[in-house]
């Protein structure tokens, strides 16, 4: 019966659109992931400079005549301490670029005095002046001596390193790169296995942008008075970072008798 002869062939060309007028391709699909080890080749290195006024009682006049003479003793020995701290940094060897020393920073503290007094014990008020430190290094093979030398001048605090890279585009645009390789050799590999020949690209989507995020090692160490309390030498070593990238990318397959496999 023609009718239905017909009416088949209209259902598998609404199928298979390539039978129908070649609106699209047969394809290859694949899907590839690459790592990258990456070796940091810079650091940042953080602490904290402060300065602590004595507890006052600011109700009354005597103490908060005080506290205000003591608060200003203490910025002052704040900034001496900060000037000092990076003489000492670029007297090593430090580009005065390298070192730098934050704004700073106010912080009121309210406490109670001690329990052994009265309920009615006065609230008692400390100020502490600081200022943050860093100090960005390229040669990481100086970075030991710069924390023993942020030990001897007395920061009171070492937060930690941040390891960091120099050219994190170059990093990133390798582990891209691998993927695409990896996904190009899979297809290959498919296509001779299966005997069909590879066509043009169709289509390339990332299903992981490569991404590289600084690495930080805490120190939280309380370092003044304290050199014992510095990072050992092997918790400041930046060993490396992975740097992770996946695509799928879509080959149309050629069914040309005159073309010709791709080869490696």
């Amino acid at each position: 019966m023609p009718w239905l002869f017909s009416l088949a062939f209209s259902a598998l060309a609404a199928a298979s659109p390539a039978l129908a007028g070649g609106e699209s391709l047969p394809g290859l699909q694949v899907q590839a992931q690459s790592t990258v080890k990456i070796a940091p080749d810079r650091a940042t290195v953080r602490a904290r400079l402060w300065e602590e006024t004595p507890a006052a009682d600011l109700r009354e006049t005597a103490q908060r005549k005080k506290h205000e003479d003591a608060r200003r003793q203490a910025r002052k020995a704040l900034e001496q301490r900060a000037t000092e701290l990076i003489t000492a940094l670029e007297n090593a060897g430090l580009e005065h670029d390298a070192v730098s020393a934050g704004s700073l920073s106010v912080h009121p503290r309210r406490e109670t005095a001690p329990a052994e007094r009265q309920k009615d014990a006065p609230r008692l008020t400390r100020t502490r002046f600081e200022r943050p430190v860093s100090v960005e290094l390229k040669e990481l093979d100086r970075l030991e001596d710069v924390l023993n030398a942020l030990m001897t001048a007395g920061v009171n605090r070492l937060d930690g390193v941040t390891f960091d890279l120099e050219d994190r585009q170059a990093a990133t645009d390798e582990a891209l790169v691998k993927a695409l390789e990896k996904a190009r050799h899979k297809a290959r590999r498919m296509a001779d296995v299966l005997d069909i020949r590879l066509g043009p690209v169709l289509a390339v989507q990332e299903t992981r942008s490569p991404n590289y995020s600084p690495r930080t090692m805490r120190a939280s160490a309380e370092a003044r008075g304290k050199a014992e309390s510095a990072m050992p030498e092997t918790a400041y070593r930046p060993g490396t970072v992975d740097i992770q990238a996946g695509v799928s990318v879509k080959w149309a397959l050629s069914a040309a008798p005159d073309a010709s496999k791709p080869t490696d």
